[in-house]
């Protein structure tokens, strides 16, 4: 009996371990991309940069995220999940202290390869999550959900301060988020000996192949992308929809991070409660309905209310961001078929929502209205819904 608890407790401070690093993992993925929005003027006074090329800041990391996510299971298989991610981690650092040294070129290039980091990070917490707490999966998904929702968070509330109040600059403001990464590397080095290679039988492009033929797997990639592209659209556009109605930068980066503070509450009840239930359909149309009200109020000033709409619509951003990684989970057989369809649902999705940033301004470049602009959101939500109850039908992909 002796040996039998002792075998438990070192299982158990294993687990530990490894949610710990899921959980800094997760915090880490999201500050690199959702400091830029607030800081967007300071980037475009010091590079002289038009706002197309500055809107490629935002939408370059989501082409990186839609090319390398389908490659991820390759590497996984190549080297393992624990190596991959420990790569991942590195990149990231190395990403995002490039992207603050200077230079245009440096700016683009750091932008690119944590990108790509954070592509990694992306699919394989999905299967992390389905290999080691398959019976826990509701719960940790909110966990590590609402983490990257708290990084993006403060990652936004906090840029245009250590900028402009302690004078560090938006160099700085964008490279402190390195050291963070950085401790998630250190944190990680465990799982380096403990997650090993393990052998893998099936074929990467028939599985991949076969997954491209499952409604349920468009489904889930589809309501994936839809969800990341508002998302993303949020990220990108708020402060400035915010400011050209009069607020300054630095409510509008707070208003920015109360959307992903409300969705950290969203990330964290959303996957539980969908978690228990064995159709998420009435969850689905919840979120959707929560949105459309949300949208409503931000297309129309006059109302005023502005840190409710921005509350409801980050609820849902995080309530939709956790359901679609417990999709993902829910919908896999195995953790094998939960990193193939993590690949999937991430490359499709954020390929789609690489151009919800650029169609939405482009919609207000040509109507000169945020209105026309919000329309687009509400086209977006309804799609939403439709592929959000065809992957909250009961099956396995």
């Amino acid at each position: 009996m002796t040996r039998f608890n002792s075998e438990n407790d070192g299982q158990s401070s294993i687990n530990v371990l490894l949610i710990a690093g899921i959980l800094c993992i997760a915090f880490n993925l999201r500050p690199a991309l959702a400091g830029v929005g607030p800081l967007i003027g300071d980037i475009q006074e010091a590079t002289g940069l038009s706002n197309t090329m500055l809107g490629l800041l935002t939408t370059l990391p989501l082409m990186a995220f839609g090319v390398f996510s389908t490659v991820t299971p390759l590497l996984t298989r190549r080297f393992g999940i624990g190596s991959t991610m420990f790569g991942a981690l590195l990149l990231l650092v190395t990403g995002i202290v490039i992207r603050s040294l200077g230079g245009i070129f440096m700016l683009y290039l750091g932008t690119l390869l944590f990108g790509i980091s954070i592509a990694f990070g992306n699919v394989l917490l999905p299967s992390l999550t389905k290999r080691h707490f398959a019976s826990k999966s509701g719960l940790i998904t909110s966990l590590y959900s609402s983490l990257m929702a708290a990084g993006a968070s403060l990652a936004a509330g906090i840029s245009v301060p250590l900028a402009h109040e302690y004078k560090l600059g938006w160099r700085f403001s964008l490279g402190i988020w390195a050291v963070f990464a950085a401790v998630a590397l250190m944190i990680w080095l465990p799982q380096l000996s403990r997650l090993k290679k393990t052998d893998q039988k099936r074929n990467y492009l028939k599985a991949m192949k076969t997954l491209g033929k499952s409604r349920l797997a468009w489904n889930v990639a589809l309501f994936m992308g839809l969800q990341s592209l508002t998302f993303y659209v949020v990220l990108a556009w708020l402060p400035a929809i915010l400011q050209s109605r009069g607020f300054n930068a630095e409510f509008s980066g707070w208003m920015l991070s109360l959307s992903q503070a409300t969705g950290i509450l969203g990330s964290l009840t959303i996957p539980v409660l969908a978690g228990r239930l064995k159709n998420q359909r009435t969850v689905v149309l919840f979120l959707i309905v929560v949105e459309v009200i949300g949208l409503v109020g931000l297309s129309f000033p006059q109302v005023g209310w502005v840190p409710l709409w921005v509350s409801l619509i980050g609820l849902v951003l995080g309530g939709t961001f956790g359901l679609a990684l417990l999709f993902i989970v829910i919908r896999s057989k195995d953790a094998d078929s939960a990193t193939e369809l993590s690949g999937m649902a991430q490359s499709i999705g954020y390929i789609l929502a690489a151009a919800g940033p650029i169609i939405f301004g482009g919609i207000f470049d040509f109507t000169g209205s945020w209105v026309h602009s919000l329309v687009f959101l509400f086209v977006i939500a309804f799609l939403k819904l439709y592929m959000g109850l065809g992957a909250g039908e009961p099956g396995k992909v």
